[in-house]
């Protein structure tokens, strides 16, 4: 049947495929082996049936990868999860500055000049963050760009942590986010704000985690509170 031809041939091109690397789309799929969409899909499932694709609204069909999974129940690194996992972690920078903090952050830290880092964070080779973090710049100017490198803000900073505030929305891939992940523009990311204090309540890191939504996801235990069926932390973005 042409369905398991073309289920066969994709099948070749898979061996060696990273975790999480797109497909071509249907249509283009579809006009490749010159087969009618219903077909061609009848074909990729099979695929996923074997496990060796899966799919997700906003990305189409994409190479089986194990989620990247970080637990939310403390103050911590994911690199440091996935290190206990047996995952090897990198971290990119893509820009390193001292510079005038932006509107929003210097409302947040209440200084005028930040250092900003943006880096890429892989797991074992493959892109799962754009993290964006400012920090006062009084605090970070005996830093460098081989320091935020190699070491996360929290080991590098002399100050003592109390903690952070984190905040968990849906938003759709910007095109420079989306050319860094490796995924389509506008496809489903899980956009992250975190607001670090030290013991005195002091916002010390502003920082901007994005994740592609089929490579990542967030578990938090909640503890028994009053009879209710909504998460605690849960509010409405007009």
């Amino acid at each position: 049947m042409r369905y398991r031809e073309i289920a066969a041939a994709l099948r070749e091109r898979l061996v060696g495929a990273p975790p999480g690397q797109l497909l071509p789309s249907e249509a283009e799929l579809s006009s490749e082996f010159h087969a009618s969409r219903v077909t061609v899909r009848r074909a990729l499932e099979l695929l996923r049936d074997d496990g060796l694709i899966d799919s997700r609204q906003g990305f189409g069909w994409y190479v089986s990868t194990e989620r990247v999974r970080q637990r939310l129940e403390g103050l911590g690194t994911i690199e440091g999860q996935l290190l206990d996992r047996g995952v090897r972690p990198e971290r990119r920078v893509l820009e390193f500055a001292f510079e005038p903090a932006p509107a929003h952050v210097r409302a947040i830290l209440d200084r005028d000049d930040v250092l900003r880092v943006k880096r890429l964070n892989l797991a074992d080779g493959q892109p799962f963050a754009v993290v964006t973090v400012w920090c006062p710049a009084e605090l970070a100017h005996h830093l460098s760009r081989r320091d935020v490198e190699e070491r996360p803000f929290y080991e590098l900073l002399d100050v003592s942590l109390l903690g952070a505030s984190q905040t968990i929305g849906a938003d759709g891939a910007a095109a420079d986010v989306a050319a860094v992940l490796d995924v389509p523009v506008g496809s489903p990311v899980l956009r992250c704000e975190r607001i670090t204090t030290d013991v005195s309540g002091r916002p010390v890191l502003v920082s901007e985690h994005v994740f592609p939504a089929h490579r990542t996801e967030f578990v938090v235990d909640l503890p028994l509170a009053a009879p209710s069926t909504t998460p605690s932390g849960l509010r409405l973005v007009e």
